[in-house]
């Protein structure tokens, strides 16, 4: 039986991360080495929970939203298709096309983060349209290679929020710039942070 072929669409967290302006940035070291302790290493990290590729909870952009410890897992557990939406400015329903069936996640190729070294300057706009079409075609999850499904200055949040209404969950800054248009099976499952609006995953497509 041949292994199965594993995608890592998951940026890399180091002190080199970008963090979302203002944020906390991300660092790890070693707290105690292993000539120290006599036995192992042992290392200590800070972060915010927004840093590389992460999910969102509800929480994070609404106060009476479900946390991070419980959002459904099979959420993250899904049958995905990668559309390609390079080049766009603004990004609608209309843009996104039809499904494979059973298809219950949506991930977003716009190729306008390809220095991951730095904080985009800008990405597409996602029009609330999507939060409709993804509730109407049984879509439970929009992921997006960019930092956010919202613009960086925006206060309103209206994709989020749009999300929010129609109980649409969502995966940011997933790295897609050598996956090609298809149906994958997606693993990105958050860690059980009890209280909190956001964290950070290992997605994989397989």
């Amino acid at each position: 039986m041949e292994p199965k072929k594993i995608i890592d669409i998951s940026m890399e967290l180091s002190g080199g991360t970008p963090e979302w302006p203002g944020d906390l940035p991300f660092s790890y070291e070693l707290s105690v080495t292993k000539e120290q302790s006599g036995s192992v290493n042992v290392g200590k990290l800070q972060s915010s929970t927004h840093i590389g590729t992460h999910v969102d909870a509800p929480f994070h952009y609404d106060d009476q939203g479900i946390q991070i410890h419980e959002l459904p897992l099979d959420i993250y557990l899904s049958k995905a298709q990668v559309v390609d939406v390079s080049g766009s400015d603004k990004v609608s329903a209309a843009d996104l096309g039809a499904l494979e069936e059973g298809v219950t996640t949506v991930l977003l190729k716009t190729m306008s983060w390809t220095d991951r070294s730095t904080f985009p300057e800008k990405w597409p706009v996602f029009e609330e349209s999507i939060a409709e079409w993804m509730a109407a075609s049984g879509v439970r999850l929009l992921g997006v290679d960019v930092p956010s499904v919202d613009p960086e200055t925006s206060k309103d949040l209206p994709m989020h929020q749009a999300m929010n209404r129609h109980q649409r969950f969502i995966l940011e800054g997933i790295v897609l710039d050598d996956v090609a248009e298809g149906v994958y099976q997606l693993a990105a499952l958050p860690l059980k942070i009890k209280g909190a609006e956001g964290s950070p995953v290992r997605a994989i497509l397989y």
